[in-house]
């Protein structure tokens, strides 16, 4: 018997600077960055880096712990967002 497959929309932050004439985007809860000219063009590549290693990291059988690792809860086949509750800058002196 196949077991159907649920397709799910999960949300992540991104955070994006630049570094000289590029942008920096960065997926703090999977660890995942990407690079491109424009900060539209560092997104989707984001994105795209995103999706390929949820891709490659389901296909190893790690998906669940990963999200679990970073922050997202299953409830009844259906995953949830880690809850943010701030994104805040602090500066310290070196």
């Amino acid at each position: 018997m196949k077991t159907k497959t649920t397709i799910q929309n999960l949300t992540f932050t991104i955070q994006i600077f630049r570094e000289g004439k590029m942008f920096i985007a960065h997926n703090p809860e999977l660890k995942v960055s990407s690079c491109g000219n424009s900060l539209e063009e560092a997104k989707l590549n984001l994105r795209d880096a995103i999706s390929g290693f949820l891709k490659s990291v389901k296909k190893l059988g790690t998906l669940q712990e990963i999200l679990e690792e970073a922050g997202f809860v299953q409830r009844r086949n259906q995953w949830f967002d880690p809850e943010l509750l701030v994104i805040d800058r602090l500066s310290l002196a070196i």
